[in-house]
């Protein structure tokens, strides 16, 4: 049952991503920034639509009250592609993704993030990407967006933990934008690259912001890291019942 589930989802991801993308490669020609953004969230409340009554899998969120009101980087765990598709409908701001540019040669799904205000990277000239990661992430700030990054830059396995990367702190840091941390559980219903989903709830645990005031990237993301990998193990036990403390 879970699989026939998990493939009437992948169908209708593709059916319903197809005809949005191309509409939004179009409309980019004569719209473009935040209107261009909410038009395209239309196929996000899709995706996750699906993911709810297809795949059986809800959500729980938390600390919805320690989110600012001023510019923000989202740090968050990442564990698969839900987070991805559901943070531009909890966040209460328009968001822009740092991720690596490959993900623009997606066919349709690909095409349309180009359009949209984010800001994409080439890992391999890692100088430069973190130049072109401060010189675009200080305007879409500007514009009114919250930059989300994922500091482990890949997904990680549940129960898993990756090196967390010092970007988004030296990004706060250069930009003066509060850092919240997030954690997510997303692994228990959507593993790491499986087609499989299982039903479940996926929680999602906001932070306390902290200022980047005065502070080193090392020590920032260190905190930041700490806070997640601490949550997390308090959000789901059972995934780090035998990982090392």
């Amino acid at each position: 049952m879970r699989f026939l589930r998990s493939l009437l989802y992948m169908a209708w991801l593709i059916v319903t991503v197809v005809p949005y993308a191309i509409v939004v490669v179009t409309l980019s020609l004569v719209l473009r920034g935040m209107r261009l953004y909410r038009f395209t969230l239309g196929w996000v409340h899709l995706s996750i639509w699906g993911a709810r009554y297809l795949c059986g899998i809800r959500s729980r969120v938390s600390g919805m009250e320690n989110l600012p009101d001023g510019p923000v980087i989202l740090l968050s765990k990442h564990q698969s592609a839900w987070e991805t598709l559901a943070f531009p409908l909890i966040m209460p701001r328009p968001l822009a993704y740092v991720f690596k540019r490959e993900l623009l040669y997606v066919p349709f799904f690909g095409w349309a993030l180009g359009r949209l205000d984010m800001v994409h990277i080439d890992r391999s000239k890692r100088a430069e990407a973190f130049s072109r990661v401060e010189k675009q992430g200080r305007r879409i700030l500007q514009q009114g967006y919250w930059i989300i990054m994922f500091p482990e830059g890949t997904r990680t396995p549940r129960g898993g933990q990756g090196v967390y990367k010092t970007g988004g702190a030296r990004l706060a840091i250069a930009t003066g934008a509060q850092v919240v941390p997030i954690a997510v559980t997303s692994a228990r219903c959507w593993p790491r690259q499986a087609f499989i989903k299982t039903p479940g709830v996926v929680d999602v645990s906001i932070g306390k912001p902290i200022s980047p005031e005065g502070r080193q990237p090392a020590e920032l993301m260190a905190e930041v890291e700490q806070w997640i990998e601490a949550e997390m193990r308090r959000l789901d036990p059972q995934a780090y019942a035998h990982a090392p403390h």
